[in-house]
């Protein structure tokens, strides 16, 4: 295995998910002004292109040696990147006023909570409208075109075309979905619970070379069973690659670490899970939500080049009654390192997680709107400080086996 130094774990480690968020508490300088960017320039391109069901069949085959294919997206250039908080100015879909209407509802089934209960995993159709849908892209679209310095590790990776961890903390618009759309309700109902709070989340845009075979353990500061994981689809999975595969009922393994991310499914004691596999092709609106155990994996296009957008709001929530986790020596706190001063055993109730069911706290919203949210290198420094050593190293090898498996496609 490849030997890496600190500051190399650093960047792999935020390209995952993660974990660098806001520090500042200024509102958003951009270092382009005056420049129009090649991002500016997508955002403009994905306005006039929407996403349609046509669209994967239009695309370019794998194995054309005729055309050459080209990245819907390129990678910003160092000047390009913003700092602080960011806003918009986007229009809620339904009349909605920001900070002041209560979040949306849809009403799952029985079945559909049980089968995320037995299979690991549910797939549920529909639950955002185009008009969300639409929200939701543009959101992305201006994200993507003044990209945030925070997520300058995780783009730099090349794993993703972008990719930022709690993008709610200095992208106002996805902190306005979060406390007005029924994504609260359609979780807490999934978790039999009567409260969610956002525990870490992700824009994730166009996953290249996709992911192996792993399971989740950047969640925060929760356990597995106080946490749910979400995907929030934007566009149409593409027909040969891009969907989502899970090992069906995987969450109930008793033989991958806690501390894993790569899973070899050929481990003895996982055969009563790799021969059933769940796919699905999710559709603009959609959600997918599974258990942070469940192990999945997802192919991206064989040459690593996304000549369309794959946009996907994802993350973890914790359930009501969820209690703080001091994480500090091993992966987990990658996805935790806010000054929230939260210690090992409080209730997790905080600004840094904030509630959004059954409704959102003002008093937290305006921790973020004043920037009271955020990442200070300091916090960084001391939270991974473990890291560094051999035993945190030996916790995190198979991690480096995701990201080697890339390099080496």
């Amino acid at each position: 295995m490849a030997k890496f130094s600190l500051a190399a774990l650093l960047v792999l480690f935020a390209s995952d998910g993660a974990a660098f968020a806001p520090p500042t508490t200024t509102p958003c300088r951009t270092l382009t002004e005056v420049r129009q960017s090649t991002r500016a320039a997508a955002a403009e391109q994905e306005e006039k292109t929407k996403t349609t069901s046509s669209e994967a069949t239009l695309q370019i085959p794998q194995d054309s040696a005729t055309t050459e294919r080209r990245k819907i997206l390129k990678e910003p250039a160092l000047w390009e990147y913003n700092f602080g908080l960011q806003d918009a100015g986007l229009t809620l879909p339904h009349g909605i006023k920001p900070r002041v209407s209560a979040p949306e509802k849809f009403e799952l089934t029985e079945a559909q909570i049980q089968t995320l209960e037995e299979d690991g995993v549910v797939h549920i159709k529909g639950v955002f409208d185009s008009d969300w849908v639409e929200y939701l892209r543009a959101a992305t679209g201006h994200q993507v075109a003044n990209p945030h310095f925070w997520a300058f590790a995780g783009t730099a990776s090349k794993l993703y075309d972008y990719i930022q961890r709690n993008i709610w903390q200095t992208n106002k618009s996805f902190a306005d979905f979060y406390y007005h759309s029924a994504m609260g309700h359609v979780l807490a109902q999934c978790g039999r619970t009567d409260e969610i709070r956002v525990s870490t989340d992700l824009l994730m845009v166009n996953p290249n070379k996709g992911f192996k075979w792993h399971q989740d353990n950047q969640n925060g500061p929760i356990t597995w069973d106080e946490g749910i994981r979400f995907w929030i689809t934007m566009d149409e999975t593409p027909a040969t690659y891009g969907a989502p595969v899970y090992l069906k009922g995987s969450h109930r393994n008793g033989v991958v670490d806690e501390q894993a991310v790569f899973v070899d499914i050929q481990e003895e004691g996982l055969e009563d899970y790799r021969e059933e596999l769940l796919e699905f092709r999710t559709m603009p609106g959609d959600m997918l939500i599974w258990h942070p155990r469940t192990i999945h994996k997802v192919d991206g296009p064989s040459d690593g080049i996304w000549t369309s957008y794959r946009r996907v709001l994802g993350g973890t929530v914790a359930k009501g009654g969820s209690t703080y986790h001091d994480k500090r020596g091993t992966g987990g706190v990658l996805s935790d390192l806010g000054r929230h001063c939260l210690e090992d055993g409080d209730k997790l109730s905080s600004p840094f997680f904030p509630m959004v069911y059954p409704k959102f706290d003002k008093r937290e919203a305006n921790s973020r709107d004043v920037g009271s949210v955020g990442r200070d290198p300091r916090d960084i420094l001391g939270k991974i400080g473990g890291l560094a050593g051999k035993a945190s190293g030996d916790k995190f090898s198979s991690f480096f086996q995701v990201l080697g498996s890339q390099a080496r496609k």
